[in-house]
């Protein structure tokens, strides 16, 4: 099989032999189960990759051609802005991760998003994401479902970033992968949660206590 136009190059990942893709199904029969033979379908095009702690799924100025999904591993985006990175989200074993924006408008990514952890993930290519909306009605579905949660998730990040105090966001985030979040440089992670690195120090510190 012939693969092209990969965010990647080839030499940043590996394939996984003999994939297992019971938990994107999972992840997908949430937004709407497909009967057996779209599933099978589907699943002929998914590609399987492992990456290792530090590499990218994508780096700004690229044009995102995938959705990954995570089956082991975390990543987190972010951007450049005066030689300065601002952290604006991580992403978790289990959940759905692209530079969306490059995705929907085919322009260059302003964000990177860099591999917390070695990793194993599901890609699934936008072209063929393409086709399969336009071949089953539930694929359409599946596609507009993926799109409001989209939408949903940064709308709560939002109000979460007004309504929430950044010792609350910290510990939503704990409650996601605590060892992780853990070990996550001081910096990337103030810079997420817009607050000074002395300031996250001492969350930390209670949360250590408690």
């Amino acid at each position: 099989m012939k693969i092209t136009c990969f965010s990647v190059s080839l030499l940043q990942y590996r394939f996984i032999m003999q994939p297992d893709f019971f938990h994107i199904k999972q992840a997908l029969d949430k937004f709407l189960p497909l009967p057996a033979t779209e599933w099978n379908d589907f699943s002929q095009k998914l590609i399987s990759k492992k990456y290792n702690k530090g590499d990218y799924l994508i780096r700004e100025g690229q044009v995102e051609n995938y959705i990954y999904f995570l089956h082991k591993g975390a990543t987190r985006n972010y951007f450049n802005k005066e030689g300065k990175e601002f952290t604006v989200d991580f992403h978790f074993q289990g959940e759905f991760v692209t530079a969306y924006y490059s995705l929907i408008t085919r322009e260059p990514s302003s964000i990177f998003i860099e591999l917390l952890e070695d990793a194993e993930v599901v890609a699934i290519p936008l072209k063929f994401l393409n086709e399969f909306y336009a071949r089953y009605h539930n694929g359409e579905k599946i596609g507009r479902l993926m799109a409001e949660y989209q939408y949903v998730k940064r709308l709560q990040k939002e109000m979460d970033l007004l309504s929430k105090t950044a010792e609350e966001r910290y510990t939503q985030l704990m409650e996601k992968n605590p060892e992780l979040i853990r070990n996550i440089s001081v910096k990337h992670l103030s810079s997420y949660l817009g607050i000074q690195p002395e300031s996250l120090s001492r969350i930390r510190k209670l949360h250590t206590r408690s």
